[in-house]
């Protein structure tokens, strides 16, 4: 058995990473190789990315930025591993890198897909621009495994993850999602549709790259956006609305037919919404708040558009 460690880069340092992972990766014997997809980086980051290479550690590289989706399918070709660990180059492990490699193993033959979570610092950061970020992901993302695999589909994220490759050569990441946000979501969705379980374990990884407030609150938007576009594109938008929470919430509003008031009341009160939520004191209520009512008002604007599914 063969793993391959996959991570997808676009101009962030991950030297440290690499090379704890290449000192696990020589404890480990089952994990063969590293692939670092470059996505597009500048040169200075690319020359980084080069140093890293020999003794196991490849650079795949794309001349342009072809995309989340894409890049991941990319080093999921060139991997000779019969399973994939993908991890986001904004990752820090928290212990050992041996320690973490050899907590995949017992799994890898029982299952096909393995997600082993996100962790944060329990310590909010000096910054209060980033407090936003670091709130959501403390509370919101950081569950135990316990938690998660009572909805596997609903909590699968891309962030740190174990794949069979035959999977993911067959499903693969769609392409077409150009813009961030929901990636993790259509591909949860994409396997449950076809049958494929996903089992969680308490393998974390630290998520180091905090956005700042404002830089959250557009991802959101571009997140919230894609959302409502990928609810259009799905064929079973019941299966699909099961895994997302804010799905479920809407259908519910709309049958009551209070998504016009939400809507309305997102295009009034959105900067002072932002105001707040760009503060050291965060709401995540509002946080949830604002998101609902941004995707209520995505959905008035798409349904006029009405795109026809095909996922």
């Amino acid at each position: 058995m063969k793993i391959s460690i996959l991570i997808p880069v676009n101009n962030y340092d991950i030297v440290a990473l690499v090379h704890s992972m290449k000192d696990g990766m020589s404890k480990v014997p089952e994990f063969c190789e590293i692939l670092i997809g470059d996505d597009g980086s500048s040169a200075d980051y690319r020359e980084k990315y080069k140093q890293l290479e020999g003794e196991g550690v490849k650079l795949v590289v794309s001349e342009k930025n072809i995309g989340r989706a894409a890049i991941r399918n990319k080093l999921a070709l060139e991997a000779v591993g019969d399973y994939l660990l993908f991890i986001d180059a904004d990752a820090m492990l928290p212990g050992t890198a041996e320690a973490y490699l050899r907590k995949w193993l017992p799994y890898i033959e029982k299952h096909e897909v393995i997600c082993g979570g996100v962790l944060y610092h329990s310590i909010p950061p000096d910054n209060p621009d980033l407090m936003l970020r670091w709130k959501f992901g403390r509370y919101r993302e950081q569950k135990k495994a316990s938690e998660r695999n009572r909805h596997p589909h609903a909590s699968f994220s891309t962030f740190n993850f174990m794949i069979k490759k035959s999977v993911i050569i067959k499903i693969r990441f769609n392409e077409e999602l150009k813009q961030y946000g929901h990636e993790d979501t259509l591909l949860g969705y994409q396997l449950k549709k076809a049958g494929i379980s996903i089992f969680h374990i308490d393998n974390g990884l630290m998520h180091e790259g905090l956005e700042s407030n404002r830089e959250f609150l557009n991802k959101t938007k571009l997140g919230i956006e894609n959302l409502s576009l990928l609810y259009d594109k799905v064929t079973d938008k019941k299966t699909f609305s099961k895994l997302v929470k804010i799905l479920r919430t809407y259908n519910r509003l709309e049958a009551l037919k209070l998504t016009g008031i939400l809507s309305g009341i997102f295009i009034r009160y959105r900067e002072r919404m932002e105001i707040k939520l760009d503060s050291a004191k965060v709401s995540l209520w509002l946080f949830t708040f604002y998101k609902l009512s941004m995707f209520c008002t995505y959905r008035a604007i798409h349904v006029r558009k009405q795109i026809l599914p095909v996922l």
